[in-house]
């Protein structure tokens, strides 16, 4: 990596991108993906399939962090963590291997049109039925799903997977925290066979930015999931999900 070129100016633009996107995602379970791919390419005019790229690398030391963050603060339900885990790798490295065969693209709407009714669900029970914290049964196949569905269908592992917990009735601050942690583990079996061709010379430049701003607010967001209440965190999980699924379906039929 060369340092002689190194210019902070031009990294900070990257580095809010990153800090801003992985706070909301460590705070709420979701989202790091599409806010980070919307303010790259629609503000800073990144390429697509570039602001793809960068996303997916940075996603397995961000999610680490973030996972680990969870871990000290007691986010963390290792009980549902393991019962996600299997499944969501499964799932993820299914999705991987059938990427090149399956056309996401043409089902990626209708699971964003569907993420987008559950978004207004639960933000309409955060505001008028506060949530009963109970145990939730149907894991394995939704860990499944959120794995195949994040690696064909280039993300959806947060918002289908936390979404789902949450209405289930399950902790919201420990959802939040497991899934996260749980996540690491699923991009980085995902990501494995990229990262060996891509090689880590591509940490250089904006990628740089995006890792060092996904760093420093992934222990900030694992803080703010420990101290919001559920209802609270009911209707912001509501609001980023519908908003950011509504934009995803959009571009998709726009």
């Amino acid at each position: 990596m060369d340092f002689s070129s190194f210019d902070l100016a031009a990294l900070l633009p990257f580095i809010g991108v990153g800090f801003a996107a992985q706070l909301v995602d460590g705070a709420l379970g979701m989202a790091f993906g599409v806010i980070s791919n919307t303010l790259l390419v629609a503000v800073l005019g990144v390429p697509p399939a570039l602001a793809s790229q960068r996303i997916h690398l940075v996603e397995c030391f961000t999610t680490a962090t973030s996972g680990i963050s969870h871990l000290l603060h007691g986010n963390i339900d290792k009980k549902l963590f393991f019962r996600l885990l299997v499944p969501g790798v499964i799932g993820g490295v299914l999705g991987a291997y059938v990427l090149t065969s399956l056309d996401a693209s043409v089902v990626k709407p209708f699971v964003l049109a569907y993420l987008s009714l559950i978004g207004i669900y639960i933000l309409a029970r955060g505001l008028f039925w506060p949530p009963k914290i109970k145990e939730a049964k149907l894991i394995a196949p939704l860990g499944l799903f959120g794995g195949f569905l994040d690696a064909a269908g280039g993300g959806g592992w947060g918002p289908v997977v936390t979404s789902n917990l949450l209405i289930q009735g399950a902790d919201p601050r420990k959802v939040v925290g497991t899934v996260n942690a749980v996540e690491f583990f699923l991009t980085l079996s995902v990501s494995a066979a990229f990262i060996w061709h891509l090689g880590f010379a591509d940490l250089a430049g904006p990628t740089l930015g995006l890792l060092i701003g996904g760093l420093l607010a992934a222990p900030l967001g694992a803080w703010v999931a420990k101290h919001f209440n559920p209802k609270t965190m009911l209707v912001l999980v509501g609001i980023v999900l519908t908003a950011t699924s509504v934009y995803g379906v959009y571009r998709a039929w726009g």
